[in-house]
């Protein structure tokens, strides 16, 4: 095995594109030929072998769009790619100066977030954080999941920076970026010494996860949770056990987010559901089936994101649909494009979220309606920020001595 190393010729981006992808898009596509555009990908030699990416949902590792070079694996006629090991979760520990995150984005509801880890062992493979992985010098592929940082020292700089004098509290978002309860956190419970961070400050936090994990703090979020200071949000993408088993290899089974729900919605915590995304012409047909069962649960409150894909996400995403879904490629595709102006993506402000077009206001009024039948979103929950204890001046400092 051997692997060939190639100089772009042109800007970095033009590497990110992947032309392999783009060719076969064109086959599946225009054509209608999925056969010949997997026959293209497996010749390429970008697809890796599903013995090594067993239970990842990214069949490619391409290079970030930063990188100066692409590698492709081929076989040299020694058989030695047999020797590949297969993908291993590795984490490497991450040592940031802050860990409060800023934003300024006018269609989103919160100006503040933390991110416990980089990269997310879940591997959804529509996940729209898989670029940031190229600011690491890694795959947004397999690389983001199976190539982790961990911020064992989150809790201690968050203390620190809610004891900056003139500190304003807002509603901290976490799981926004990367699952704060992805199957790591079981060892590393960076999550849990943020929550006693924040519940000794009495500050708010909502959190969105994919992971029933989140019950094992119900203790901490109960608590706080009673003073108005957490909700939780359970990501439900579909309700189909084999669908989400390709698609989200790692997190929870959609049975169990539900659960997960009853659970907090039990405990007092005020519990919703994101249909997130939305996948077109995939999961669209299961968004009451799955807002029905989220209010069974005891979720009062609902949003959804239609699918987005961005950069590096785009042709990661079109190859997982061409292994798994050859049939439905054009269709997804199509309809992806409908709401992005005939483009895999538009990140323009206010439509990212909810794309356009005729299809996305059909799911927009389609949700509406679901969730008013439900009685979801009749009352939105707002956080107490009036609770917060700043850091002790110098002088009460010294009257501890």
């Amino acid at each position: 095995m051997r692997q060939a190393i190639r100089q772009p010729a042109d800007k970095p981006w033009e590497r990110a594109k992947m032309e392999q992808i783009v060719r076969a898009d064109i086959a599946a596509f225009g054509a209608g030929r999925t056969d010949m555009a997997n026959a293209m990908i497996e010749e390429s030699g970008i697809r890796i072998r599903p013995d090594r990416n067993r239970g990842r949902s990214a069949g490619i590792n391409p290079s970030g769009r930063f990188e100066p070079v692409t590698r492709h694996v081929f076989d040299d006629g020694w058989n030695s790619i047999e020797e590949l090991p297969p993908f291993k979760t590795e984490v490497q520990v991450e040592k940031p100066r802050t860990i409060i995150t800023r934003n300024t984005s006018p269609d989103i509801s919160f100006d503040r977030s933390i991110n416990p880890y980089r990269g997310c062992e879940h591997g959804c493979v529509y996940c729209f954080a898989r670029p940031t992985h190229s600011f690491m010098g890694l795959s947004p592929g397999l690389d983001f999941e199976s190539k982790l940082f961990a911020k064992p020292d989150a809790a201690k700089l968050l203390d620190r920076e809610l004891s900056k004098e003139g500190y304003q509290p807002r509603t901290i978002a976490i799981g926004t970026n990367t699952d704060p309860y992805q199957p790591v956190e079981r060892q590393w419970r960076i999550m849990r010494e943020i929550l006693e961070v924040l519940e000794a400050r009495g500050h708010p936090v909502g959190i969105v996860t994919k992971s029933a994990l989140v019950v094992r703090d119900i203790d901490i979020l109960s608590r706080m949770a009673e003073r108005g200071l957490a909700k939780v949000a359970l990501s439900v993408t579909t309700l189909d056990r084999a669908l989400a088993r390709t698609m989200e290899p790692r997190a929870s089974t959609p049975t169990k987010r539900l659960e997960a729900i009853r659970q907090l919605a039990d405990a007092g915590i005020p519990a919703s559901v994101m249909v997130a995304p939305i996948v077109p012409g995939l999961t669209d047909p299961e968004i009451e089936r799955i807002l029905d069962s989220a209010r069974a649960a005891g979720a009062l409150e609902a949003g959804y994101v239609m699918l987005r894909l961005p950069l590096e996400v785009a042709p990661i995403f079109k190859d997982w649909l061409l292994r798994h879904y050859p049939d439905r490629y054009r269709h997804v595709m199509s309809l992806v494009r409908s709401m992005r102006g005939g483009k895999d993506y538009d990140s323009e402000w206010g439509k990212r979220m909810k794309g356009g077009g005729p299809y996305a206001w059909q799911i927009g009024r389609r949700f509406e309606i679901a969730a008013k039948r439900l009685g979801l979103n009749l009352q939105r929950r707002v956080l107490r920020t009036d609770l917060f204890v700043p850091a002790p001046k110098q002088n009460e400092q010294l009257l501890l001595l």
